[in-house]
């Protein structure tokens, strides 16, 4: 007999769709706005430094349905930095001197001139991490803490971009409309993990999300009016 699909069915089965696919929508805009302009010194590539240290620690965690948006969300990060690297690459008017991960030169860590560095930046770091859950695998406090660090890296997600705006002392360049669905999807993603009754760290860190990404706005309303292009939105 089939199982009746009932209201509250529904709603569990979209929230659980938006929790996996709902983090790659805020990333569309910037996408575009970065494809139309050529100009990436807006957007903080840290962001997707962020998001992919989450993602790879929450997949060692294992947390459904947190899992499948996980993996999505690398690739969306991925394609993210590849898109920043090339568009910097045309932008040159000067070739400047190539910077590599295998250079392992600090100064310039994030900040390499190949997407391939990139890569292997994320594949080492996905096998360091990857080896020392197969080591601690049934070792409660050790999945613990890398649950913990997955959502707080989570959390600072609107942290570099915070500080880039700081830097730069304008939000040119960087989609409002972007924010306003991280907002969004914070909130959401807050309120689940509440009813869901989650372990405390997802809600707590959801909430610190949700405050910096009030944060970026609050900059939006004080720059406005310092950035020589205040007056041209680009999202």
């Amino acid at each position: 007999m089939p199982q009746e699909i009932t209201v509250t069915k529904l709603i569990s089965w979209f929230s659980a769709g938006a929790m996996i696919f709902g983090g790659v929508f805020p990333f569309i805009p910037q996408y575009r706005d970065i494809k139309r302009s050529g100009n990436t010194e807006g957007f903080s590539t840290f962001v997707c430094l962020t998001l992919l240290i989450a993602n790879i620690l929450r997949i060692m965690f294992w947390f459904l349905p947190l899992l499948a948006q996980s993996y999505i969300m690398v690739f969306t990060m991925l394609a993210m930095v590849h898109l920043c690297v090339v568009t910097k690459r045309k932008s040159e008017i000067l070739a400047q001197k190539q910077r590599k991960f295998s250079d392992f030169d600090m100064k310039y860590f994030w900040k390499w001139t190949d997407f391939r560095s990139y890569l292997e930046f994320t594949a080492l770091f996905t096998a360091v991490v990857g080896f020392w859950t197969y080591i601690f695998l049934y070792n409660m406090i050790y999945v613990e803490i890398i649950g913990f660090l997955a959502v707080f890296a989570e959390a600072m997600l609107g942290a570099p971009q915070f500080y880039r705006n700081f830097q730069n002392k304008s939000t040119q360049g960087m989609s409002k409309k972007m924010v306003l669905m991280w907002t969004f999807g914070d909130v959401f993603k807050t309120c689940y993990f509440i009813l869901r009754e989650a372990p405390p760290q997802f809600w707590i860190c959801g909430m610190l999300q949700v405050s910096i990404d009030i944060s970026i706005f609050i900059q939006v309303f004080i720059y406005r009016n310092l950035s020589p292009l205040a007056n041209t939105d680009q999202s």
